[in-house]
């Protein structure tokens, strides 16, 4: 089941980022950041209130513990899609997105010491593997000419995802009942935040952003849907298997992105992205595997 879940996130996320770059073209970060949260709540609720449907469970206790994790998350989650847009500016689309699935490597070694993960030798295998792939990604002519401010945004990028990846599988774990029920919960909880948090911002700092967005209506409700159902998977997954499996293995996404990249977006696909993706691969089979 997560892997099957794994596979439609990293699936959807692909598409989110292709609509998000194209967006980030006309947009400015505060204004991509929200349009991928920003029609997401309602979702979110429908499906909660579908899941209830079809298997009435209790109403969950939320913790202090549930808030911190909660909150923490949002937080995490909202600078690193700021980051990723930045990203996408400095970059073309696949190497931003390629470069943010640093996530996997900073989550195993963030939840080895501070969230007791435990992964197999197959597992870090394909987690140092999943490694190497990004920082072939993130170079222009191998690992010769690496470029040293986009490597180090890339990785803020990918541990500020690691850590909203890691507070919401604890946060998902303080709750009861079905995975699919307590993921939910967490997702329209951090959506929640997330929306109020940038609205206000928007509204105090940057009406104007808010005007673009809604001028943009078709590609902004791209972006919440496949935020959201890309979310959906990632949080259900997340809620079965450790955070470093489940984003080591959600690095086929690179797959996907490499290719709306080269048909939809036109961006040229090098051999280095090649020889990146075959290393991609080889870590999912091992972390499948272990």
């Amino acid at each position: 089941m997560w892997i099957l879940f794994t596979f439609l996130a990293a699936f959807m996320q692909a598409w989110r980022n292709a609509f998000q770059s194209k967006l980030s073209k006309e947009v400015n970060v505060a204004g991509v950041t929200l349009a991928r949260f920003i029609w997401a709540g309602p979702i979110a609720a429908v499906y909660l209130f579908s899941l209830h449907q079809y298997q009435p469970a209790a109403l969950p206790q939320f913790s202090a513990d549930f808030w911190g994790f909660v909150i923490g998350a949002s937080s995490m989650q909202i600078l690193a899609t700021g980051l990723m847009v930045k990203l996408f500016k400095m970059q073309n689309f696949a190497i931003g997105a390629g470069l943010a699935k640093s996530e996997a490597l900073v989550a195993a070694i963030l939840g080895v010491f501070f969230f007791g993960t435990q992964l197999s030798l197959l597992g870090w295998i394909g987690v140092v593997v999943g490694g190497l792939a990004v920082m072939l990604l993130s170079s222009k002519q191998g690992f010769k000419q690496l470029s040293v401010k986009t490597v180090m945004l890339g990785l803020a990028c990918g541990s500020a995802f690691a850590l909203t990846s890691l507070w919401v599988r604890e946060a998902s774990l303080t709750l009861q009942g079905p995975f699919t029920h307590r993921a939910a919960w967490v997702l329209l909880w951090v959506i929640s935040i997330q929306t109020i948090v940038l609205i206000a911002y928007l509204i105090a700092k940057d009406k104007s952003t808010l005007s673009a967005l809604w001028q943009r209506p078709k590609l902004t409700i791209a972006i919440s849907v496949a935020s959201c159902i890309g979310s959906i998977g990632w949080f259900s997954a997340m809620s079965l298997q450790a955070v470093p499996y489940v984003k080591t293995l959600g690095q086929v996404e690179v797959f996907f992105t490499l290719m709306i990249a080269a048909l939809w977006l036109k961006d040229k696909v090098k051999i280095n992205d090649v020889a990146g993706l075959v290393l991609i691969a080889i870590a999912a089979i091992l972390v499948m595997w272990s």
